[in-house]
């Protein structure tokens, strides 16, 4: 019997992806001190090219994973890699504040249906019970890629200058699109790397492309989810463009010391991710609760990340305002693999198109979020204002996840003619998986051993 599982190859590659685009979108926030300097920018301009990504970023989530659904991953997430990895070169030759914005504009275009499509690989590759570290894993790495952008951004800025770390980044993302397309493939049923054992466990692929797009129903079942991330997402993008602004103005630290600073809360959350997808698959496991695993989980964190991020701010300490700081972000991401994993929960059918449903509402919060944030620091001259907003926003996304958040209620996409000839059962708390087929039983999760 083999040792070795493909699809563990294929989440380490999807893995990179993840990694990758997070240094995508965070380099400009670590740079931003020195392009600031150079090109004599201020907050509220700043701010702007912040949120220039997230535009497009936020209106392709649907029609990215839709894009996914029907493309399929590989010929999808390929072409998007050109988009962005091109994007990120553009970049580097901006000088001007409509450079910058064109060149962020082109960067959300193409990243923008990736996480989705991405997720859409991931309902055919995982089975059920590691959904939730399927999708721990890759943020994880995304979390390691901001983590790492500081430390290398500010090294490469020091010895060419700030243009060269966007040049550099471009030619790497490229590298990556050779290598995804030419070992990924979309179905592993059909894959002949792929063992009998494997495809036994892994199921039947599903393909929801084959089916129209239910899209009220879908709507219906994910909009609170979509609320949830905006909230999560409000938060996660202070952390991704107004950081390295904060320890520098704020807690006056120097470049050298910025690098550092910046990495910790960031590689607290490379820590949160993971192990939120692991807690969330074992009490899925231990419970056959999917309301349990996800639902809860996702309050419980969003109030721990609200409690931590309150005062760090206040504090006369600016090493505990970092802890403080990574302590929250820790509790944030202890979130991301359960939000993602949610939508392969409610319409694994309709995974991409699910998922970037999701995922809108991180985007639109990504347009708003670095821009208010801006405002109010300039305005009243606090930087306590936008983040107490922001502990506020958390403390909402929590609410709604316990009043609204029914993650245990998967759509039906039968036609009216299969539901009238095959009854699904009722539906109480959960999913029953079982290799390669789904099916209600009593409203409890079984998993395959």
């Amino acid at each position: 019997m083999r040792v070795f599982r493909v699809r563990y190859g294929i989440l380490a590659l999807i893995s990179l992806m993840y990694f990758i685009t997070y240094i995508d979108r965070t380099n400009i926030s670590v740079a931003a001190p020195i392009i600031a300097k150079d090109l004599n920018l201020n907050q509220v301009q700043l701010g702007l090219i912040f949120s220039a990504f997230a535009y497009p970023y936020a209106l392709l989530q649907m029609p990215g994973g839709l894009f996914g659904d029907l493309l399929g991953a590989r010929a999808a997430l390929a072409l998007m890699g050109v988009l962005w990895s091109v994007a990120t070169i553009a970049t580097g030759f901006s000088r001007t504040v409509p450079q910058f914005l064109v060149a962020r504009f082109a960067l959300g275009l193409g990243e923008g249906g990736a996480f989705p499509t991405a997720t859409r690989a991931f309902a055919n590759w995982m089975p059920a019970g590691e959904r939730g570290l399927a999708q721990g894993i890759p943020h994880s790495a995304a979390r390691l890629g901001g983590a790492l952008t500081p430390p290398v951004v500010i090294g490469l800025d020091l010895l060419w200058g700030w243009q060269s770390s966007f040049w550099a980044l471009g030619l790497v993302c490229l590298a990556w699109v050779v290598v995804f397309f030419a070992l990924f493939r979309n179905d592993p049923q059909t894959d002949r790397r792929v063992s009998p054992e494997e495809r036994e466990e892994i199921g039947v692929s599903v393909h929801g492309a084959r089916r129209r797009v239910p899209w009220l129903a879908l709507m219906a079942k994910m909009w609170p989810v979509t609320l949830c991330d905006f909230c999560y997402g409000w938060a996660l993008w202070v952390y991704l463009t107004w950081l390295p602004s904060y320890l520098s103005q704020a807690r006056h630290y120097n470049l050298q010391a910025l690098a550092l600073y910046t990495a910790l809360p960031l590689l607290a959350g490379v820590v949160g991710d993971t192990l939120g997808g692991v807690i969330s698959d074992f009490v899925l496991k231990r419970t056959r609760n999917i309301r349990r695993a996800r639902t809860l989980q996702l309050a419980a964190c969003l109030v721990a990340a609200a409690a931590f991020v309150i005062p760090a701010p206040l504090v006369a300490s600016a090493t505990l305002s970092v802890v403080l700081l990574s302590l929250s972000f820790f509790s944030l991401e202890l979130n991301n693999a359960v939000l993602w994993a949610i939508p392969m929960d409610v319409a694994p059918e309709f995974a991409g198109t699910a998922g970037g449903m999701m995922n809108t509402g991180f985007g639109v919060a990504g347009i708003i979020s670095p821009v208010v944030f801006g405002a109010l620091v300039q305005s009243t001259g606090l930087w306590q204002v936008p983040f107490l907003a922001t502990a506020a926003l958390l403390v909402m996304g929590a609410l709604v996840a316990l009043v609204l958040l029914r993650p245990e209620q998967r759509l039906d996409v039968r036609s009216p003619r299969e539901r009238a000839s095959v009854p699904r059962q009722p539906q109480a708390q959960g999913l029953i998986e079982a290799p390669g087929a789904s099916q209600w039983i009593n409203g409890t999760e079984e998993l395959g051993t």
